[in-house]
């Protein structure tokens, strides 16, 4: 007798069985993929000015004011403020006797330098990828915090000292980080808001035609940065007494991570339509 023939399974069985894990598994690759494709069009998109890039000036503007609160006291010279770091150092230059008194001539030179270091670096650097891209602003933003962090480091681990290595190195990490600071509120065009001096904004106060004209957007700018600024230096005044600078530069370091937190939400920048006829 002959024997019961087998068939061969189905092929179309199969592929029927296993199409469900094979298209299982590549629905799940676009998904994964189309998040991070749209996680970085997120980060590569300039961020336009709105209240929350005020805020954020304000919130590195108060951290600016702390800053330059422990500095003085500490290593007689500013962090930020480089117009009293200029004057000090003609002092210097012209009344050199007056070095180790009113002012640290190698500080008052550490902290220009740096100053102007940082802010070179960043300015050059954002012309090239666009100073308001959100990646390039969370990012000098985190590198400027841990800069802070790091400073207040040296200090919890050395102490606080008039002059020396790691005074030269706490001053330059500070330095840097405001120099960076200050040029990146430059690229919002916010001249109101510099996060740092106040002189010409006090001055633009004070000689504005519509300064008691109850809708004043530059006006009230000027006023919020100037009274944000006060507010961190008394602050800083504040913990200095009480708690001490490396204190004081743990909250400035904190707040200026969280404004590198808060440019992840900020809207951005709608691109700009062409009219067909004024293209042709």
């Amino acid at each position: 007798m002959d024997e019961p023939k087998t068939t061969p399974p189905d092929s179309e069985s199969e592929r029927s069985n296993s199409g469900p894990t094979n298209s299982s598994n590549s629905s799940l690759a676009p998904t994964s993929s189309s998040i991070v494709s749209r996680a970085w069009s997120h980060m590569v998109e300039p961020i336009r000015v709105s209240v929350l890039v005020e805020i954020e000036l304000l919130l590195l503007t108060f951290c600016t004011g702390i800053q330059d609160a422990i500095s003085f006291p500490d290593y007689h010279c500013f962090a930020s403020n480089q117009t009293g770091n200029t004057v000090f150092l003609m002092l210097a230059i012209i009344l050199p006797h007056l070095n180790g008194e009113m002012f640290i001539t190698t500080n008052i030179g550490i902290a220009l330098g740096f100053f102007l270091l940082g802010g070179w670096l960043t300015g050059q650097i954002g012309h090239i990828v666009n100073p308001r891209l959100r990646i390039w602003l969370v990012g000098c933003n985190f590198i400027q915090s841990c800069l802070v962090f790091a400073a207040a480091g040296i200090q919890y681990r050395y102490g606080v000292n008039l002059e020396g290595t790691d005074t030269g190195i706490v001053i330059g990490l500070l330095a840097f980080a405001s120099g960076s600071q200050v040029v990146q509120s430059r690229s919002f065009q916010m001249a109101e808001i510099t996060t740092a001096m106040a002189t010409a904004a006090w001055l633009d106060l004070l000689i504005d035609p519509d300064l008691f004209k109850l809708k004043n957007r530059p006006r009230t700018r000027r006023v919020v940065f100037l009274v944000t600024l006060v507010l961190g230096s008394l602050a800083g005044a504040g913990i200095y007494r009480s708690a001490g600078s490396q204190v004081a530069l743990l909250v400035s370091a904190a707040g200026k991570m969280l404004a590198t937190v808060m440019y992840f939400f900020n809207a951005a920048e709608k691109p700009k339509r062409t009219n067909i006829q004024d293209a042709c």
